[in-house]
């Protein structure tokens, strides 16, 4: 069908936008985060930030399957992530720990938020760069996602052990700063972009994931905290694979 000024219209399948409409509601999750850790809702703004991450997870795949990839949708998962992995987590964190040193938390939650943005920068400038033939498919550095859930770990000890001492702010603060270094640096990190099974294992591997599913609602606490320790000693792995290497 021509436009007004004689130019053929172009027509998109509605499937195809569904990868953006993903991104989208992955950014309303992170902003709403921010306000329920404002109104003091920490247990709910932490679950809308792992549901920024699930759904971050499957935008681009879902881009890739559909092939409606393009460079708008690439710098709106980008921006996506700055706010989800890198503003809200600190926001939650800052208002959650930090009821005396608060000039401390704010420098804290700057420096992660600085380091995310730099790992994103890093990631769309390495993203366009040709691939090195052989190279590997790690992640240099923690990705933002993975990044985010790690730093919130002070606050899953809290809901998890509510009898306990609360984790001492100097420790919170300085636990952000060593996480947003992490994003940052250039160590090889563990990528399950490549990860093979065999074909006898994927009903295993399915089971699995319902598993984790059924145990991330059921014992979320837990279960995070689980996640975030098995990920920690798979980082230390990579980092002594690296140091041999």
């Amino acid at each position: 069908m021509a436009a007004p000024n004689g130019k053929r219209r172009r027509e998109f399948l509605l499937l195809q936008l569904l990868p953006n409409f993903i991104t989208f509601g992955a950014i309303a999750a992170g902003l709403t985060a921010i306000r329920q850790a404002i109104e003091g809702n920490f247990q709910v703004a932490v679950g809308l930030i792992v549901l920024a991450a699930v759904l971050d997870g499957m935008d681009g795949r879902l881009a890739r399957l559909l092939k409606s990839e393009s460079a708008i949708g690439a710098e709106l998962d980008s921006l996506a992530d700055f706010v989800n992995f890198g503003v809200a987590p600190g926001i939650v964190l800052y208002l959650w720990a930090f009821d005396e040193a608060q000039n401390l938390g704010w420098i804290a939650a700057l420096v992660y938020a600085i380091c995310c943005v730099l790992r994103l920068a890093r990631f769309n400038v390495d993203a366009r760069s040709p691939r090195p033939e052989g190279a590997s498919n790690d992640f240099i550095g923690v990705p933002s996602p993975a990044g985010a859930l790690l730093a919130m770990l002070p606050v899953y000890l809290g809901f998890l052990l509510p009898e306990a001492p609360h984790v001492p702010e100097l420790v919170v603060g300085l636990w952000m700063v060593l996480v947003g270094l992490a994003m940052i640096s250039r160590v090889p990190t563990p990528s399950l972009k490549s990860a093979r099974i065999y074909a006898e294992n994927v009903p295993f591997a399915m089971i699995a994931f319902v598993t984790l599913t059924a145990a991330l609602v059921t014992y979320p606490w837990a279960t995070l905290v689980a996640i975030s320790l098995a990920y920690l000693a798979a980082l230390l792995w990579a980092w002594q694979r690296n140091r041999r290497r």
